[in-house]
């Protein structure tokens, strides 16, 4: 009887660790497949750039004054984009259990992760941040100011409101609904990749994961 549940348990084992295989390989393929991107003049006005985490990938915009004028929906939230010592908007898309609880990664619970890789509504975190610290040097992008209207524009269009009251880490950030529902075959990293197409960014197809989006990019050859 020992034995049989031994051996049923590494066969269980294997069979989870065959799928994540088989995941992160589909996600590296999906990567390097390009998706459909908008045709706008390219050029490199606008400079961005990308917040990379173990899993997650955020958005770090200029504030400029088009960009605060774009985040009506994060001043709602009680998100102070229009600060005068505000260098930068973060912005990041998720799933709401997830997402809205997780500020570390002592936080994650089980019930939340589950929810996330079967499904939950989405929400859009948004923070400001001043100047870059010194030796912090995220990858950038540079964008047509087209282009980066064309981002701003596609990044509320995700939104949806109303804000999540009590939500929040840092005393500058908030949360709003957002558009889509995330799960793990649509994630925060697919939502930046569609952005970026929608930017006229050449980006992954299909890149659940960051390592996905940085091949996206890569095979592009669009990273400064």
């Amino acid at each position: 009887m020992l034995r049989r549940l031994v051996l049923g348990f590494r066969h269980a084992v294997m069979v989870v660790a065959l799928a994540v295989v088989a995941f992160l390989a589909a996600a590296a393929v999906g990567g390097l497949i390009p998706g459909r991107t908008a045709d706008l003049p390219q050029g490199d006005t606008v400079e961005i750039a990308l917040l990379y985490g173990p899993i997650h990938v955020d958005f770090l915009l200029p504030a400029t004054d088009e960009t605060r004028a774009g985040m009506g929906f994060a001043a709602a939230a009680g998100v102070p984009v229009d600060h005068p010592d505000v260098r930068h908007v973060l912005v990041g898309w998720g799933a709401r259990d997830f997402y809205t609880t997780a500020g570390t990664y002592s936080d994650i619970t089980a019930s939340a992760t589950l929810r996330a890789v079967t499904g939950d509504s989405a929400v859009l975190r948004i923070d400001v941040i001043g100047a870059f610290q010194a030796g912090f040097d995220p990858p950038r992008l540079r964008l047509s100011q087209a282009q980066y209207a064309a981002l701003l524009e596609a990044i509320a269009a995700s939104a949806l409101g109303p804000p999540i009251p009590g939500a929040g880490f840092t005393g500058t950030d908030g949360f709003v609904e957002a558009e889509g529902r995330f799960h793990l075959f649509r994630t925060c990293n697919t939502w930046v990749s569609r952005m970026l197409r929608a930017a006229g960014v050449p980006a992954g197809l299909w890149t659940p994961t960051p390592f996905a989006v940085r091949l996206g990019l890569w095979r592009a050859e669009t990273l400064g």
